[in-house]
C-alpha cells in the first residue's frame, strides 16, 4: 500500500451528530481521506471532557489530518478541509479544535564504527603514527557500521551489545559538527531559516541590478529597496544560527555582496533590461507556484488535468506553434509559410516564443498552487462557490494574452514594411533575415514567369528568403511581394534599398 505524502499533521477533535450512522459514514470519510482516527468518546468525556455538553447521540473524534504546505496556518487549513468533507457528506460534525503536531528532528552527527585494536596496533609503531591520522580519516580502520548521536552517546551505540570486549570498536566522525561550539537548529528549523537567509541576500542585488538600468527618477524606490534587503539580509544572519549571531550576519551580508556583484556583472552587457529581470522573476514565480500546485495532485487529478495539458502542450504547441507564428508573418506580407521555408530549429523557438507568451494564463494555477500551499480558504480542497470567478479570470487573462500572441507576429512584418519604406535592412525574425538584394534575369524579363509586379533591374528589392526554387522579394514601392524562379535570376546583394543596381 502506498503511503500518502505530506508535510504538515495536524490534531483535530471533531464532533459528529446524528447518531450510529452518520459516525459510520464520517469514519468512512475519514479514511478516505488518509486521516488515521487515534480515538473517539461521547460527548463531555475524552480529553476535551466537560468542555463539550454531554450528548448520547453525539460523539468527539480524535483524528489526524496531514496536508501539504507551510506550518503557519496548517491548523487552520485542516479545520476547513475536515468542514467540507463534512459539508460534501452532508453530515453534522463541527471542529472543536485544531493544534500543529510539530516534530522537527535534531541535526546529529554521523560516525563510523571502527576497529579499535588496529588502531591502537598502529599507533606503536612510531612511522606509522605520523599516517595514523590520514589512514583514520580514509577508512582503514572502518570496521563497518555507522551510528548517530552526540560524542558519548555515538561510543555506546558502537559498543552496545558487545560486553565481552566492547572496547574492540570506537567511532570516528564523518563531520565537524561534533565540535562545532554553535549549537544548531532542528532540521527543518535550519533549512527554513536558511532559505529566507538566500532569499533576503539576493534582494539586493535585483534591487541594484534595476537601478543600474531604471530611469533616475526612480532610483530613490530602488535605493529603498536595496535598504530594506540589506537590512533584512543582516536579520536573516543574526536569526541564522542559535548561538554567534554576529558571524551569521556577518556571513549573510558577505554573501548578499557577492551576489550583487555577480548580478551586475551579469546583466551589466546591453542586451539586458529591466523587463528581463522582470520577466525572469515572473518565470521563477509561475514555476514555483506551479511546482506547489501539482505537487499536492492525486494520481485522480493527474489523470484528469496533467495527462491531457501535457498532450495538448506537445503535440499541438510544439509541433504547430512555430509554424503558427511564421504563417501569420508571412500572412501580413501576402506569403504563405512555404515561402519562408524556416529551419525547424526556428520553428522550435518560435515555439518557445509563443508559449513564454501565453505563459500570462499560467499566472491563475500557479497563484492557486502559492494558495494552497498557504492555506488560503478559498483554494481548499472542496471548495465550489468561486469557480464561476476563477473560470472568468481564467479566460480574460487567456483571450488578453492569445491576442498579444497574435500580434507579435503582426508588429513583426509592420516592422519589417517600414524598414523596407525607409530603404534600411529590416530586423530577423526567428530565422527570416530580409537583405537588399539586386536582380538579374538570365533571359528577357518576357520570358520569366513570375509573380507579382512587374521587376525593375534597376532599383534593389528586400529579399525575404530563397524557398526551393523560388526567390520571394518585396516590392517597397508597391508593398507587394514578388516571386521569381530562382534558377533564372542572379542575387547581388546591395548596401541599402534607396541604392541603383548597376
Amino acid at each position: 500500500m502506498v503511503q500518502a505524502r505530506y508535510d504538515q499533521r495536524v490534531r483535530v477533535f471533531v464532533e459528529v451528530r446524528g447518531g450510529a450512522d452518520d459516525w459510520q459514514e464520517a469514519e468512512d470519510r475519514f479514511a478516505r481521506h488518509d486521516w488515521p482516527v487515534r480515538s473517539h468518546h461521547p460527548a463531555g468525556q475524552g480529553p476535551l471532557g466537560s468542555a463539550v455538553e454531554p450528548d448520547p447521540g453525539s460523539r468527539v473524534y480524535q483524528i489526524e489530518v496531514r496536508l501539504f504546505g507551510i506550518a503557519r496556518g496548517c491548523d487552520r487549513g485542516a479545520a476547513e478541509r475536515v468542514r467540507k468533507m463534512a459539508r460534501a457528506a452532508r453530515l453534522e460534525a463541527y471542529v472543536l479544535r485544531a493544534e500543529h503536531l510539530h516534530r522537527d528532528r535534531e541535526t546529529r552527527s554521523a560516525w563510523r564504527v571502527i576497529d579499535a585494536r588496529r588502531r591502537r596496533l598502529a599507533l606503536r609503531s612510531s612511522w606509522r603514527r605520523h599516517f595514523a591520522g590520514w589512514a583514520l580519516t580514509r577508512g582503514s580502520y572502518d570496521a563497518g557500521g555507522m551510528v548517530t548521536g552526540p560524542a558519548g552517546q555515538a561510543l555506546r551505540l558502537a559498543r552496545a551489545g558487545r560486553q565481552a570486549d566492547s572496547s574492540a570498536v570506537a567511532v570516528r566522525p564523518l563531520d565537524g559538527m561534533w565540535k562545532d561550539p554553535v549549537r544548531r537548529w532542528p532540521e527543518e528549523e535550519g533549512e527554513r531559516r536558511t532559505v529566507h537567509a538566500v532569499a533576503w541576500a539576493l534582494l539586493p542585488a535585483v534591487a541594484l541590478v534595476c537601478a543600474a538600468h531604471a530611469v533616475p527618477a526612480s532610483w530613490w524606490f530602488w535605493g529603498l529597496l536595496t535598504a530594506v534587503g540589506v537590512a533584512g539580509s543582516a536579520r536573516a544572519g543574526w536569526r541564522l544560527f542559535p548561538d554567534g549571531r554576529l558571524m551569521g550576519a556577518v556571513l549573510v551580508l558577505a554573501a548578499s555582496g557577492f551576489f550583487t556583484a555577480a548580478a551586475l556583472g551579469l546583466v551589466g552587457g546591453d542586451g539586458w533590461r529591466p523587463s528581463d529581470v522582470f520577466y525572469l522573476a515572473l518565470v521563477l514565480g509561475v514555476v514555483t507556484g506551479l511546482w506547489l500546485l501539482v505537487r499536492q495532485w492525486t494520481w485522480g487529478e493527474w489523470v484528469a488535468w496533467a495527462v491531457p495539458l501535457v498532450v495538448t502542450v506537445v503535440v499541438s504547441t510544439f509541433v504547430a506553434a512555430g509554424s503558427i507564428l511564421h504563417a501569420l508573418y508571412a500572412d501580413e506580407l501576402d506569403l504563405s509559410t512555404s515561402d519562408l521555408d524556416v529551419p525547424p530549429v526556428w520553428q522550435f523557438l518560435a515555439a518557445l516564443k509563443l508559449l513564454s507568451i501565453l505563459a500570462y494564463v499560467l499566472l491563475v494555477p500557479a497563484w492557486w498552487g502559492v494558495a494552497r500551499h498557504r492555506h488560503h480558504f478559498y483554494a481548499a480542497p472542496g471548495e465550489r462557490t468561486n469557480v464561476v470567478l476563477h473560470m472568468a479570470v481564467f479566460l480574460a487573462i487567456l483571450a488578453v494574452t492569445g491576442g498579444y500572441a497574435l500580434d507579435s507576429a503582426g508588429r513583426a512584418a509592420e516592422r519589417t514594411k517600414a524598414a523596407a519604406e525607409r530603404g534600411e535592412t529590416p530586423p530577423p525574425y526567428f530565422g527570416v533575415e530580409p537583405s537588399w538584394t539586386c536582380v538579374r534575369t538570365t533571359t528577357a524579363l518576357r520570358g520569366v514567369a513570375g509573380e507579382g509586379p512587374a521587376l525593375d533591374p534597376d532599383r534593389p528589392y528586400l529579399l525575404i528568403n530563397v524557398a526551393g526554387d523560388t526567390a520571394v522579394l518585396w516590392d517597397q514601392t508597391t508593398d507587394e511581394p514578388v516571386k521569381l524562379p530562382a534558377g533564372k535570376a542572379w542575387l547581388v546583394p546591395a548596401e541599402g534599398g534607396g541604392d541603383k543596381c548597376r
